[in-house]
C-alpha cells in the first residue's frame, strides 16, 4: 500500500494512476475542495470534494482528513446512487496546504454480501453506510463519537470562517450521573445516557447541526450558522427535554445538566480552542449551580 507520496511523483506517474483507478484527484480535506496540480504546486478550485457522492453533505467518515492528521494511508467504501467506490486516501508530502490524493476504484460489481437473490446495489450501499457509521458513531447513544468531533469540527470552523457566519458550540455535562450509577447501577446510567442522546437529537437541526458524546457524561453540540441567542434557545429546549426524562427505577429523579455555550464569529479559534472555551463556560455553570444549592 502507498505510504506517502509527493506531487512530483503524482505528475510523473499520473497516467499510470488513471490506468489503475477510475478517479484520481487531489483534495484539501480541511477546506473540502478539489485541487488543481501544476508541477510541484497546487491551487484550490471551486469544486467541493464531497459533492461527488451526490447527497450534498460532508462525509461522516472522512478518511482524507484522517489521512492528513495522522499522515498515513486510509481506505473505505463509499457510494452515490449508482456506484460503490473503494476510496484510498494517501498523504502528500512537502505541500504548503493540507493536501491528500484520493484514488477511487469502482467496486460496484466486485463486492458481494450474503447469499441468495439480493438486490446487490441496494445491499452493498446499506453495508457501506453501516460500516462508515460504525467508525464515527458512539455505540451507546447513537450520537457521533470523539473521533468525529476532531475530524468534522475543523471543517465546520473553516466553512464558518469563509462564509463569515457564526458557529456555536454547546458543551454539556449531566449533573450527578455518578450518583445514579452508584445507587441504581450502570445499566440505569446507560439508560440515562441513551435518553439524553435522544433528547439532544430531537432539539437540533439534523441537516446542519450535529452532536457527539465527548466522553463519559459529556456531550458536544455544534450549531452551524447560529449565534449565541439561537444557541441559547436550543440549550433551553434541550434542558427542558432532558428534564422530562423518566427513570423507571425512580420516577422522582429529575435530570439536570450543566451547559456552556461559546460562539465563534469575529475571533477565529481552532477546534481545540473552541472546545476549551465552551468547556470552561460549562464548568462555570456547574460551579454556579452548586453554590445556589448551598
Amino acid at each position: 500500500m502507498l505510504d506517502i507520496i509527493t506531487l512530483e511523483t503524482i505528475e510523473e506517474h499520473l497516467a499510470f494512476f488513471h490506468k489503475m483507478y477510475d478517479v484520481v484527484r487531489i483534495v484539501d480535506p480541511l477546506h473540502k475542495r478539489v485541487l488543481d496540480q501544476s508541477g510541484s504546486s497546487v491551487t484550490q478550485t471551486d469544486k467541493i470534494c464531497f459533492n461527488y457522492w451526490e447527497d450534498g453533505r460532508i462525509c461522516d467518515n472522512c478518511i482524507s482528513i484522517r489521512t492528513y492528521k495522522e499522515n498515513k494511508t486510509f481506505m473505505k467504501l463509499e457510494h452515490n446512487d449508482s456506484t460503490t467506490m473503494l476510496v484510498t486516501a494517501v498523504p502528500i508530502d512537502n505541500t504548503k496546504t493540507p493536501t491528500v490524493i484520493e484514488l477511487l476504484k469502482n467496486a460496484t460489481d466486485t463486492m458481494f454480501v450474503g447469499e441468495g437473490n439480493y438486490n446487490e446495489g441496494r445491499t452493498i450501499r446499506e453495508v457501506v453506510d453501516g460500516l462508515n457509521q460504525k467508525v464515527v458513531k458512539d455505540s451507546l447513544t447513537s450520537l457521533y463519537n470523539r473521533r468525529f468531533i476532531y475530524e468534522r469540527l475543523p471543517a465546520d470552523i473553516i466553512k464558518a470562517t469563509v462564509e463569515d457566519s457564526a458557529l456555536t458550540l454547546i458543551f454539556m455535562d449531566i449533573d450527578d450521573l455518578k450518583d445514579i450509577n452508584d445507587v441504581y447501577g450502570h445499566n440505569v446510567g446507560d439508560y440515562v445516557l441513551k435518553e439524553v442522546g435522544r433528547a439532544i437529537l430531537g432539539c437540533i437541526r439534523n441537516k446542519s447541526d450535529w452532536s457527539a458524546r465527548y466522553g463519559g457524561d459529556e456531550f458536544l453540540i455544534c450549531l452551524n450558522n447560529a449565534n449565541y441567542e439561537k444557541a441559547q434557545i436550543v440549550s433551553d429546549r434541550i434542558q427542558e427535554s432532558i428534564g422530562e426524562i423518566v427513570i423507571p427505577e425512580d420516577k422522582s429523579i429529575k435530570l439536570k445538566v450543566s451547559i456552556g455555550i461559546h460562539t465563534m464569529k469575529d475571533m477565529k479559534l481552532t477546534a481545540e480552542e473552541l472546545i476549551n472555551e465552551a468547556d470552561k463556560k460549562m464548568y462555570e455553570a456547574k460551579r454556579k449551580r452548586k453554590k445556589e444549592i448551598r
